[in-house]
This record gives C-alpha cells, sequence and structure tokens, in this order.
C-alpha cells in the first residue's frame, strides 16, 4: 500500500500528517514519464460528422447567424440531416447548403425556443427517425441542446414551468406484490431460469443486468417486479420484450410472449386484491407519468463540453450529450446497472472513453487554461480508500491530468500542472477530515482549477474552504494519449463504488454563483404530481403538490409538499390539513411516512397565487412497488378542510422478555498495538528501535486483533513470545540499559555462581515483575511448589516459581556452561515473563 493508501484510510489524522505523507509519496513518481501501464482502448462508438464546409451567402440577420452557428453547423453532416434535408431532396430543407437563409426559412418553423423539448426537430428523431446513435432519446437530448443555446442567444428560454390539471382518477383497487417469492417461483420463474439464464444470471459467462433469472429466487423477484404488470399481464416488460421486440425467444416469438403472459396471469391470479378503506379521507390517484415534468430548468451548461445525464437506461453506452463534436461517449463495463432514475450504479464495474475523443478534453482544456468537474454522485460507503476513482482522465495508476476521488470521508481532487505537481497531479487537493464531506447519500460534488485559484471543492453548493497546497501553475504538461474514465482507473484498479446520475465537465471554472444554480438545479427525471382535493377544501382547482422523482431502482423521493389551486383569482383560506400519508397501490405506505404529524393551516397570508403554500419542509422515500409506470399514488388525511378521518392506533403488542446473553468473559486481552506499547513500557526499550520495529512488522499481523479472550490463538501466542525475545534480547545487549534495568546483577560472573541465591536471582526477577504489575512487590517468604503454569492468571508468586523453574534448567549444565550462558538465561527468564498472560491479559 502506498504512503497515500496508508493515511486515506485514517480520516482522523491530523491534516499536515497526511499532506506530509502524500507529498513524500508523490516524490516517487517522474515530473514527467508515464507508470508503464497501458490505456484501455475502448471502441469509437462517434464516427467522424463529416464535412458541413457552407460557401453560400452571408446571413441575412443575427437571428440566421445564430441559427447556422447552433442548428446548421451541427446537424448539416450527411451522417446527420445532411443526407436528405437539403436543397433539391426532401422538405423540409433546414440544412441546405446553398443558402442559409432559406434553410433559416423552412427550420425555424421546427423549433420551438420557449420549450426546446417540444421542437418538431427533437420529437421527429426521438421517435426514432434517423438517430445518428443506438439510442433515439441520445439524439433527442442532442439536439435539443442545440436548440437551447439557440434560444439562450435569442434570449427566447423559458423560465417558468406550466402547471397543467392532470386527468382525474379515482382510487381504484389494486394488487401489490406479496413480500414472499413463493407463488413467483412456482409461476413465473422457472421460464426465466431455463431460458433467460444464459445472460440474466450473475453466474452466467456474460452476465447482464436485470438478473430476472439469478440462482437466487429472491434476487430474481426483485428484478422481475418492475418488468411485471400485475393489472394487465400482457403488457407486462417481460412479454413486450418477447412478442415486441423479438429478444431471445427459445422457439416461436409470439407464442412465448403468450406462454409468459399465462405465467404472470397465474402470478397475479394469486394475489387478493387490496381494497381502499371507505373511511378515509383521500385525494384523487395519480401515476408518476401523469406529473408535469419538471427536470433539467435553469442549469448552467454554457460552457460544458462533454455532458452525461446517463437517461439511456439500456445497452453499454452513456451518452455524452453536450452537443459537441466529437462526442467523448463512455462505453460501460465490468458490474453496473442502469438506474430508472438517471443515473448508472457502479459496483465494480466503469465507464470509459476512447483515447481518440478523450483528446476533445486536452484541446479544450489546454487552451482555456482551467475547467470545472461537475458530478452528482452518491457513493456506496465511506470505506474507499486509494482514493477510489469518481471520475479520472488518466493513463495509469499514477500518471493522470485530472482526477476527483474519495478517501473515505474526503473528497480528493489531483491536477498536473508545470509548475507545484508531478505527473500523478500530487499533492492532491483533500477536504478537511474534521468535515467529512464524503457521505453515502446523493451529493453535488464540483471541482474547479483556474491559474489564479488554482483548485478547489464544493459539495452541495457550498465551497469546502480547503486551501490547495501547491502553486497553481498552467495546463501545458497534460498528455494528449489518456482516456476519460469514471468509476476506476484505466487499468481498473482503485474502483469506486456508488451511483453517478450526472457529470459534466465544463471548459472554465464554474463561480460559485453557478454552482448554487445548478445545486438547486436538481438532477433526475422529476414530476410534479398534483393530487386533486377540490371537494374536501372547496377550494376550486385545489391542489396538494409534490416534487416526485424515482429516487433508484427501489423507491420515489417525495418532496416539497405545497397546497395550490390553478384557478385563477382564487385564494385560499382556512383550509386545514392534519395528519397527511402517501398511498400507494390502494393501501398507505407501510414506511416513510413524514407527514403523519403534519398540522397546518392554508391561510391567505401566508398563500402565494404564483406557488401556492409550502406545507413542510420534509422529505421522504416511498419503496417502489410495481414500477413508475403502474404504481398508484395518492393521499390520505385525519383532516382536510372540513372532511375528517379518525385513526386508531392500534395497540403496541407487548415487548418480549428479553433474552439472556451469551455469558462474556470477565477478561480480555490486548490488541497487537497494546501488546506492542506494553512491552516497551516494561523492558524501557523503545518501540521505533531498529531491532525491535524488524520483528514487529514481521509479526504485527499474527497478533490479536480484538480483545475477546474467546478468539485467542496458540500462533498469536507465537507472535507475542517472538515479540518478547527481541525487546528482551535487545535490552541485555545493551550493557547500558541491562545495567540500569537489573540494578547490581554481575553479567560476567558464571551461569553457575550468578544465579545461586535467592538475593542474585531477585535483581532479575524483582524488576521483571514490576514492571509488568507497574507496582514495587513484597516477598514474605520463599518461594516454592513450582505449581502453577506460566500463562495462566497473573498471580504473581506462580509467575516468580515458574521463572525460578526456568532458570534452574538454563543453569543446569553448571561448570560445563558456555560463557554467554549468563546472559542468555537473562534473556530467556525476561522473555518468559514478557511472554506472559501478566502481558497479553488485561
Amino acid at each position: 500500500m502506498s504512503d497515500f493508501c496508508q493515511f486515506v484510510v485514517r480520516p482522523r489524522l491530523r491534516r499536515a500528517a497526511l499532506l506530509s505523507t502524500i507529498l513524500s509519496s508523490a516524490a516517487l513518481v517522474a515530473c514527467s514519464g508515464g507508470s508503464g501501464q497501458s490505456t484501455e482502448e475502448q471502441p469509437n462508438t462517434n464516427p467522424d460528422s463529416g464535412d458541413t464546409s457552407y460557401a453560400g451567402p452571408a446571413p441575412e440577420s443575427e437571428d440566421v447567424q445564430n441559427y447556422k452557428r447552433y442548428i446548421w453547423d451541427n446537424l448539416a453532416a450527411e451522417n446527420r440531416c445532411g443526407s436528405c434535408h437539403v436543397e433539391g431532396n426532401q422538405s423540409p430543407r433546414f440544412v441546405r447548403g446553398d443558402d442559409i437563409n432559406l434553410a433559416h426559412g423552412e427550420g425555424r418553423d421546427l423549433v420551438n425556443l420557449g420549450a426546446p423539448e417540444e421542437s418538431r426537430l427533437v420529437t421527429k428523431v426521438a421517435s426514432g427517425h434517423n438517430c445518428w446513435l443506438a439510442s433515439a432519446d441520445a439524439c433527442a437530448d442532442i439536439i435539443t441542446g442545440y436548440i437551447s443555446d439557440w434560444a439562450s442567444a435569442a434570449g427566447s428560454v423559458a423560465s417558468t414551468i406550466t402547471l397543467t390539471p392532470p386527468t382525474e382518477r379515482e382510487v381504484g383497487e389494486s394488487k401489490s406484490f406479496p413480500e414472499s417469492s413463493g407463488n413467483f417461483e412456482n409461476t413465473i420463474y422457472p421460464l426465466l431460469e431455463q431460458y433467460c439464464s444464459s445472460c440474466h444470471s450473475e453466474d452466467a459467462g456474460t452476465a447482464q443486468q436485470p438478473y430476472i433469472a439469478s440462482s437466487d429466487v429472491d434476487q430474481a423477484y426483485e428484478a422481475a417486479k418492475p418488468r411485471i404488470d400485475l393489472d394487465s399481464p400482457e403488457n407486462s416488460r417481460l412479454v413486450v420484450r418477447l412478442g415486441s421486440d423479438f429478444h431471445n425467444c427459445w422457439t416461436n416469438c409470439s407464442e412465448n410472449a403468450d406462454a409468459m403472459a399465462a405465467a404472470i396471469r397465474n402470478f397475479a391470479d394469486g394475489i387478493s386484491v387490496t381494497a381502499v378503506d371507505p373511511n378515509w379521507v383521500i385525494s384523487k390517484a395519480l401515476y408518476l407519468t401523469d406529473g408535469v415534468v419538471s427536470s433539467g430548468g435553469g442549469r448552467i451548461d454554457n460552457n460544458a463540453i462533454a455532458l452525461y445525464e446517463f437517461k439511456t437506461g439500456s445497452d453499454d453506452i452513456a451518452y455524452d450529450t453536450s452537443g459537441i463534436n466529437p462526442a467523448i461517449d463512455l462505453k460501460l463495463s465490468g458490474d453496473y446497472e442502469w438506474l430508472g432514475s438517471w443515473g448508472v450504479q457502479l459496483t465494480g464495474g466503469k465507464a470509459q472513453a476512447t483515447t481518440a475523443t478523450s483528446k476533445r478534453l486536452f484541446d479544450t482544456l489546454s487552451g482555456t487554461g482551467e475547467y470545472t468537474i461537475e458530478a452528482w454522485v452518491a457513493p456506496a460507503n465511506v470505506v474507499q480508500e486509494g482514493p477510489a476513482r469518481i471520475v479520472s482522465y488518466s493513463g495509469g495508476n499514477d500518471i493522470r491530468n485530472f482526477t476527483l476521488g474519495q478517501a473515505m470521508y474526503n473528497y480528493t481532487f489531483q491536477n498536473r500542472n508545470d509548475a507545484s505537481t508531478n505527473a500523478d497531479g500530487m499533492p492532491a487537493l483533500i477536504t478537511d477530515d474534521m468535515a467529512e464531506r464524503a457521505q453515502a447519500t446523493l451529493q453535488h460534488v464540483v471541482a474547479t482549477f483556474d491559474p489564479i485559484n488554482g483548485r478547489r471543492l464544493y459539495v452541495n453548493g457550498e465551497f469546502t474552504g480547503d486551501a490547495d497546497p501547491v502553486e497553481a501553475g498552467l495546463l501545458s504538461t497534460w498528455d494528449d494519449t489518456f482516456a476519460l474514465v469514471l468509476g476506476s482507473e484505466v487499468s481498473n484498479e482503485n474502483q469506486w463504488h456508488g451511483s453517478v446520475r450526472l457529470l459534466a465537465i465544463h471548459s472554465r471554472a464554474l463561480s460559485q454563483d453557478d454552482i448554487l444554480t445548478n445545486y438547486d438545479a436538481g438532477v433526475g427525471e422529476k414530476y410534479l404530481l398534483l393530487f386533486k382535493v377540490e371537494e374536501e377544501t372547496n377550494v376550486p382547482e385545489g391542489y396538494v403538490m409534490f416534487e416526485v422523482q424515482q429516487f433508484d431502482n427501489h423507491g420515489y423521493l417525495f418532496s416539497e409538499p405545497k397546497f395550490i389551486s390553478l384557478e385563477d383569482g382564487v385564494t385560499p383560506d382556512g383550509v386545514v390539513i392534519q395528519g397527511m400519508r402517501i398511498g400507494i397501490n390502494g393501501r398507505e405506505a407501510v414506511v416513510g411516512q413524514a407527514w403523519a404529524k403534519l398540522d397546518t393551516t392554508v391561510t391567505a397570508t401566508d398563500y402565494d397565487a404564483e406557488t401556492g403554500q409550502k406545507l413542510s419542509p420534509l422529505g421522504t422515500i416511498i419503496t417502489l412497488e410495481k414500477g413508475p409506470t403502474s404504481d398508484e399514488f395518492f393521499l390520505t388525511f385525519e383532516r382536510l378542510g372540513n372532511e375528517e378521518f379518525v385513526r386508531v392506533e392500534a395497540t403496541p403488542a407487548a415487548p418480549a422478555a428479553a433474552a439472556d446473553l451469551t455469558p462474556q468473559p470477565r477478561i480480555g486481552i490486548r490488541r497487537f498495538e497494546q501488546i506492542h506499547a506494553a512491552l516497551s513500557a516494561a523492558t524501557g526499550i523503545s518501540s521505533a528501535h531498529p531491532d525491535v520495529v524488524d520483528t514487529w512488522e514481521k509479526v504485527k499481523q499474527q497478533l490479536p486483533v480484538e480483545a475477546d479472550i474467546q478468539g485467542f490463538l496458540a500462533a498469536q501466542q507465537m507472535g507475542i513470545t517472538q515479540l518478547a525475545v527481541k525487546y528482551c534480547s535487545t535490552l541485555v545487549d545493551d550493557t547500558s540499559a541491562r545495567a540500569s534495568y537489573f540494578s547490581g546483577f554481575d553479567f560476567s560472573a558464571a551461569a553457575s555462581s550468578a544465579f545461586d541465591n535467592d538475593t542474585k536471582r531477585a535483581q532479575i526477577l524483582d524488576p521483571l515483575l514490576e514492571n509488568l504489575l507497574g507496582r514495587p512487590i513484597t516477598w514474605s517468604a520463599a518461594v516454592g511448589g513450582h505449581t502453577a503454569q506460566l500463562g495462566t492468571a497473573p498471580d504473581e508468586s506462580a509467575v516468580r516459581a515458574e521463572l525460578d523453574g526456568l532458570i534452574d534448567k538454563m543453569t543446569a549444565c553448571g561448570a560445563g556452561c558456555s560463557a554467554d550462558r549468563t546472559a542468555t538465561t537473562v534473556k530467556a527468564t525476561c522473555a518468559a515473563a514478557m511472554g506472559s498472560a501478566m502481558i497479553l491479559i488485561h
């Protein structure tokens, strides 16, 4: 493990020590030159767009010039729209090359500058019309970006969301997935296991998510739920993939789809219908897709040269939808999973671009001399080290242009410059240990660099305040042969586990205000759900509105509840709202009822005609059951306006009698570092003595790691003995140290006479025992009856008896003992005492 790794695993170390260690580690890497590791080459998913030169009449207006810059220049290539929609060919001729003014005239009708995503250019491509990528949605997103840029230049971007009343729907009876997978195992799972396990199982040679045919039936059940429609089995994704998509049919696709639909119907028939309690005070019902889309508005992306929103949700390409060519698309590999909420979860996988397309980062950023890495991420845990690579533009484990990483509770930022870092971008900028900025939750993490301020880190819109430890410098030493990669190093090492919901690389250092704007804009596919409560409140077009998004593949995030009327001129007043709960599929959600204690009143004073009245600052997660297109939501209330439901809480069951715990030992053992310190204190030899350090490094992994005496092993005693022998040998071999420790003992005497009476033996035994016990000892009588066994409970009389016996055995050679027998006997006696239970037990 490198010095850097050794220190980032201890998030509480003092910052000076951490930086010092990183600096010393950095010195091991040359300021130029590579690591010797090759950059893994990825397939090119972005062929050259072709020639888009224009030689016709000049634009007649600024708007025509903007049309050329943002639309024509990007879509006129033959592998996009230029093979059809040109002069003398298919109408509309919006990328004709003979006259940009005529092209603008035809193209202007295809564009909605107020709502770019609703433009005909976008919706046509989104339906599958001549997309140049494998994903029509990705092409649509790119064209939306082009139109948004034109709209920004024209000052025509819509800044508000128009709320429209949803279709009224009464809360219906519903079926919900049972907790047990037993019925699934007997109906649907046999087909999945037999025909889908060669791909959709973690045990498959080419394992592919989702694991609907996992050897673990419970895991298969969880993966299959979002792909099963209990109310209309024939509409289930499992059926559609066979019947309409012809996906891996095993015989005849139509027959296979019918077999799957029959299995799902059989499964659904075994589930009882959930009926709504007629006494509840409830709102109208909504599906997630009944909401008003509120995603992505207000972001600062003017200088984004690479943008990943991870909307694809399938296949193995994360598309760069910045609209800049060549696109730096990322190829996913290893263990990953697409998130329904837009995003990708990496659990050992990575997403990597080609070196050819990644070169655009070098070309642009080395020119601007500044940049920003912006990411919405959710770390899987706070024990990752290395640092683990969240996003990196690098060529190996120790050579890079930049890296945003995680080291336990810290975020790290490495950037290579010409003045003060080496080829690894070291020393790194690291967030303060005590701040614990990195958390296992969704966070907006931004890293900026410019030649004035150097590196800066921002978390959730807030500057961390951590100062760059080195001079800023320039980007002139960057390497153009590196690759952009997410989730690991290009070598597949230093893996990062977590979810990436959005990644943007900007060609300038975003300001604090811009970063806060993007943080406030949020991330992911979000909807405004309008639950109608007009009848209960007597407020025309009265709604309780939530911002809702699919948080991950297992839950929905409900937040920012408001009361609002869509009727012009209406100002609600005196509307009481108490005990609001979320309902899903005919019943109240079991967990996540953050507003169960809500007690508020909508008043004319607090109500705003444009935004309504905020009911609560809280948010909550509701468990996903059937999937975003099938889960039906509604609200229940204990009181809403003049309607009231008296909720009778169930009497909780009496707690069971507490079970007796397994008896625990009254004594414990010292851990490895405590044993090391105790031996040093008992012998007076420094733990940093070179001879001791050498033995310590060899045996420390053999010593106890827990205080539980029940886990003690014989092998651990051997490690303690080896360390004790080294401490004692070091003590006795040092003439000054031994003279001080064993005061009065004659080491030059022969072994036959050096220990021939109790006084001489006491000069050895008393210092050992007193240092072990930490107190003086007094002997009232001669010790005999050597019955105790060394290593049992630390009774000093018994230990002394054993040590006396050991001296007898060591000096039994009498006059025939070697000249060094006296020193050897003291070493052995010391080692026996230091390796006894008096050191181990505490």
